[in-house]
């Protein structure tokens, strides 16, 4: 591979934050490139009124200093372009796509993983290492979210409560709005936040004060029923009111003197630890809204676009001045890097979108029915659908967040693992089939109570292919206790 195609490739993965440093570093290097503060708002507006969506991709002969004014002597071959985009583009050059309703969707039996491979272009040159920042919050917390959480939708739900964390890393949002954003049960939100609150650092997604100083004593193996009872009541602390708190947790002046001690030790804002500022919201790459006849309407977001453009004036002023050759060669070669970076941006953004595109179409029951009905996708798919090799899918969907009606979301998360169907056709996803287990057993009567093998005769005349052992494995992931124990229960509560 050239270095310019090395270029382009490492493009694709980087975060918009990580794409902004990169360019920065390339225009304080490169004197032929500037930022485009040419191109206004309304000069944006204008152009789309001239464009439908529908259109390929729009010629930029109207904008001289881009890498449309390049020729073959200045540009890569077309041996060498920088993404596999051998596909109709339906980019129109403002970043706007209109997706229509998904397209059929057909799985192999048997098919699992999440596709993608690496290729040698990500094992040399990594320009992430050349990225020196701390880790931040966000970033620390989604590596233990893919080592905790197997299941993909659990993810989706950890890495939607990893965005709603505040400056203290506390979880203030509403559970309730939350679980109505989604569409899901309260439940799932439950069971994915026990685990977060076991990540690192102690005191991480709490929901007030007592219980993030609860989840710091958890974790060092102080939490007994005193000190319960003393973070039950420490509105008395703020009060000073020290006797009505040792009557409240049934303590005495010492015991009471010590919790307050081990209590001062702790740190209430576990997320003072990390960079505020980069551990803020994420800025989605993609915005996505419904559009007037139901469809959904895509649109790379203006703030993260890069305008970064070629100064041809400014180039043919020096290369007309330069007298030796080693100058003509400079000047050759920062208009060619300056040339394939611009190129290389736009195809990247043109990727973005049409990849995330690709996902709404056969993600469209999640984002119009809640998490329930999120379906089983991998890379593989969404290659196959847009004619572009799985690497590449794989570098466009890391780090690249999408604005929905449902919230933010990396792009990762809509990949899901899947339970084969009956007879073939399309695979239910895994979540899909649990919702479905927890179903059933909820109309249980005392007189009829599904076995494990009972579920799945049922969930085989749905067209569900499943084995007894996932029917038990998903319901002790729900919680959920055999049909014996249920069968007491009944009858104890009867």
């Amino acid at each position: 591979m050239t270095p310019q195609l090395q270029q382009a490739i490492k493009l694709l993965q980087l975060s918009n934050m990580e794409l902004a440093d990169y360019d920065e570093t390339e225009l304080a290097e490169n004197p032929l490139l500037e930022w485009d503060e040419g191109q206004s708002d309304n000069q944006r507006e204008s152009d789309r009124d001239g464009d439908s969506p529908d259109k390929g991709p729009r010629e930029q002969a109207e904008s001289p200093d881009t890498a449309q004014m390049t020729n073959s002597e200045t540009l890569p071959g077309d041996g060498d372009s920088p993404l596999d985009t051998n596909y109709d583009n339906v980019y129109d050059g403002d970043g706007i796509v209109d997706v229509g309703a998904p397209a059929p969707m057909a799985f192999a039996d048997g098919r699992d993983g999440r596709g993608g491979r690496r290729d040698f272009a990500d094992s040399s040159n990594d320009f992430d290492a050349t990225i020196t920042r701390e880790k931040s919050l966000r970033e620390h917390l989604n590596d233990q979210l893919t080592v905790e959480l197997d299941e993909p939708v659990e993810r989706l739900v950890g890495g939607y409560l990893i965005d709603l964390l505040d400056d203290s890393g506390w979880l203030t949002t509403d559970l309730d709005e939350v679980a109505a954003t989604l569409n899901c049960e309260i439940d799932l939100l439950l069971r994915v936040l026990d685990v977060l609150q076991e990540f690192d650092p102690p005191g991480v997604f709490a929901r007030n004060l007592g219980e993030c100083l609860a989840l710091q004593l958890r974790e060092l193996d102080r939490l007994d029923p005193l000190m319960q009872g003393f973070l039950d009541n420490l509105e008395l602390l703020a009060k000073s009111d020290l006797d009505g708190l040792m009557k409240a947790c049934g303590a005495d002046a010492d015991d009471l003197a010590q919790m307050i001690v081990e209590i001062r030790e702790l740190n209430p804002k576990p997320a003072s630890l990390f960079d505020h500022e980069v551990a803020q919201t994420v800025t989605p790459d993609i915005l996505m809204r419904a559009g007037s006849d139901g469809d959904w309407i895509l649109e790379l977001n203006p703030e993260t676009l890069p305008r970064v453009i070629v100064n041809n004036e400014y180039y043919a002023r020096v290369n007309a001045n330069t007298r030796s050759k080693d100058e003509k060669e400079y000047v050759t070669d920062r208009f060619q890097s300056a040339s394939w970076l611009v190129k290389s941006l736009d195809q990247r953004a043109n990727t973005i979108l049409k990849v995330a595109s690709e996902i709404v179409r056969q993600q469209d029951a999640f984002f119009r029915q809640g998490v329930e009905y999120l379906r089983p996708l991998v890379l593989r798919d969404i290659a196959e659908a847009i004619e572009m090799h799985e690497s590449t899918v794989s570098r466009v969907t890391t780090n690249k967040y999408i604005m929905t009606p449902r919230g933010i979301f990396v792009l990762k998360y809509f990949f899901t693992s899947a339970i084969a169907k009956v007879g073939g056709g399309e695979a239910h996803s895994a979540e899909t089939v649990r919702f479905k287990i927890k179903a059933l057993i909820n109309g249980e009567t005392r007189d009829n109570i599904f076995s494990d093998d009972r579920i799945v005769e049922i969930l085989r005349e749905d067209g569900i292919e499943i084995a007894r052992r996932t029917v038990a494995k998903y319901r002790d992931t729900l919680k959920i206790p055999s049909s014996v124990l249920r069968r007491r229960q009944k009858a104890a509560a009867f």
